[in-house]
């Protein structure tokens, strides 16, 4: 991992931060991660279609653990421990020295700087992806397959074209035996309208493991007369 000091870290945090949460929001969010996994009877039918490959995947998620490794365009990384329950929660804890977290509690998406004392959020229907985020809205329509020229590699670009303001996220997923629905989210790319760059790596996967709720909770530092709404 690059060597940086903490202030280098912290600005690498900074500008990638919202790029993170938003596609820690695809994520864990969409109605169309977020039902029941297909039962064992429909296991035998094979899905043809890489989006549904993809989404029949990441629905069969109940709990992941992973390192991940954040890289912004310059190359510049950060690193942590990342933490996913469906539906809708996920945490980005930082490696030491990095004042920054990420959580989704299920209702908002959460970027807490702890240096400055601020708090950036984001209600799911209001988040910087808008109707991807919903819950109520089907992701799958708004995703499309990439070629990869790897039959064991899936890439699927998910945009939605009524707002470019979203920006674009690409998932990469790697067709493993042991994964949920035989497909391991490998990494995503999160490219906003202004063609800002964050990619996340995810390392040591671990599924279904316990991950109790309050995982999901944080420290608010802001003062106590700021917190109010």
């Amino acid at each position: 991992m690059n060597f940086m000091n903490l202030s280098a870290r912290r600005v690498l945090a900074c500008a990638s931060a919202i790029a993170l949460a938003a596609s820690a929001g695809l994520v864990a969010v969409p109605q169309a991660f977020a039902q029941p996994a297909p039962n064992r009877a429909g296991a035998g039918v094979a899905v043809s279609n890489p989006v549904d490959q993809a989404i029949t995947a990441l629905r069969a998620i109940s709990t992941l653990r992973a390192d991940f490794v954040q890289t912004d365009r310059n190359g510049q990384r950060i690193g942590g421990v990342m933490t996913l329950k469906r539906p809708g929660r996920i945490r980005f804890q930082y490696q030491q020295g990095v004042p920054f977290l990420i959580v989704s509690d299920g209702a908002s998406l959460n970027v807490i700087d702890y240096e400055v004392r601020q708090v950036q959020r984001w209600p799911i229907r209001n988040s910087p992806l808008g109707a991807l985020l919903s819950p109520d809205k089907d992701v799958a329509r708004f995703a499309r397959s990439t070629p990869t020229g790897n039959p064991a590699v899936l890439s699927i670009e998910v945009k939605d074209p009524r707002h470019p303001e979203y920006g674009t996220i690409t998932l990469i997923m790697v067709r493993k035996a042991g994964a949920p629905g035989g497909l391991e989210l490998d990494s995503w790319v999160a490219l906003d309208s202004q063609g800002k760059r964050t990619s996340v790596r995810l390392l040591n996967q671990q599924y279904g493991i316990a991950v109790p709720d309050n995982t999901f909770r944080w420290n608010d530092p802001r003062p106590q007369s700021r917190k109010a709404g």
